[in-house]
């Protein structure tokens, strides 16, 4: 990576192994067994989204299920814990090491725009946690699962939107940048 802040690349490489630890454990630790036990994925696999019937649909199943239930919680209180802080402290280190916010297509950015970059990864881990919260409400035994198994697919959402723009920044910056000459201080 070209320098930008003075994080080192060292610093994103290893913020980068610990997201895909978590990562790993989540997946091989709780989908992968919860899906061997139920048949079906854990609704945080679906990178498509999903909608209210599909989570009211997961309740019914985890109600029937308590192996199953427990997976899913466990995953909530151990690698879910983790994993939101991990990306959204990688998105900012790779936003911040690369400074895209400096020009687009030769023309200086607006500061608006600037601070809108930095703040997708705030957005994506606050997303994030919020889509664990919800979930935790909605498959357990509150009064305000109704409400938090509507709020559940927006979270998701928001959060795959936040990820997906801040990926589709990244990759523009490392694919773009400014050649040899270039008034750009880049």
């Amino acid at each position: 990576m070209l320098t930008g802040s003075r994080i080192p690349s060292w610093v994103i490489g290893l913020l980068a192994i610990l997201s895909a630890a978590a990562l790993a454990w989540t997946a091989f630790g709780y989908a992968l067994p919860f899906q061997q036990e139920t048949g079906r994925p854990m609704l945080d696999t679906y990178f498509s989204g999903y909608d209210y019937p599909a989570v009211v649909a997961m309740q019914k199943l985890l109600s029937e299920n308590d192996v199953a239930r427990g997976l899913l919680f466990s995953m909530y209180r151990g690698p879910e814990l983790v994993l939101p802080a991990l990306v959204t402290m990688l998105l900012w280190a790779i936003l911040l090491k690369l400074q895209p916010d400096r020009s687009y297509s030769g023309k200086p950015m607006h500061p608006v725009l600037s601070k809108a970059i930095y703040a997708l990864p705030l957005i994506y881990g606050i997303a994030d946690y919020a889509e664990n919260i919800s979930s935790l409400i909605a498959f357990g035994d509150s009064g305000s699962a109704a409400s938090a198994a509507a709020l559940l697919p927006w979270m998701t959402k928001l959060k795959f939107a936040a990820l997906a723009v801040s990926a589709i920044i990244i990759f523009r910056s490392l694919l773009i940048r400014p050649g040899p000459g270039s008034d750009d201080p880049q």
